[in-house]
């Protein structure tokens, strides 16, 4: 199988630091839901806009993980993490980015 380019737009928009971040945002969004569901009585329409949030933003995660993992840009661990364990609770996929960007900044 043919490697991919080396650099296109994908590789130039998608890097390691803006999907931590997007991670990041995404286990923000779950933690408010998480509180509007089981500590405010799941107010109504907060707790539908929140969960809507998170499943697309899981969704989302995962197909560019997956499609990163074929641009060298994630290893395979880390898309699984997000698509397999991120339907059940981002801080999972969360915690890899972080310790993925720590492992490549110390070589």
């Amino acid at each position: 199988m043919a490697s991919p380019p080396t650099t296109n737009a994908f590789t130039r928009t998608v890097t390691l630091h803006r999907l931590e971040a997007v991670s990041l945002f995404h286990s923000c969004i779950y933690l408010a839901l998480l509180i509007c569901a089981f500590v405010l009585g799941n107010p109504e329409p907060e707790t539908f806009i929140l969960g809507l949030s998170h499943g697309l933003l899981w969704i989302g995660m995962s197909l560019v993980c997956i499609a990163a993992v074929r641009w060298r840009i994630l290893p395979f661990w880390l898309a699984v993490t997000v698509a397999v364990l991120g339907g059940l609770g981002p801080f999972f996929g969360s915690a890899g980015f972080l310790y993925e960007a720590r492992r490549r900044a110390t070589g």
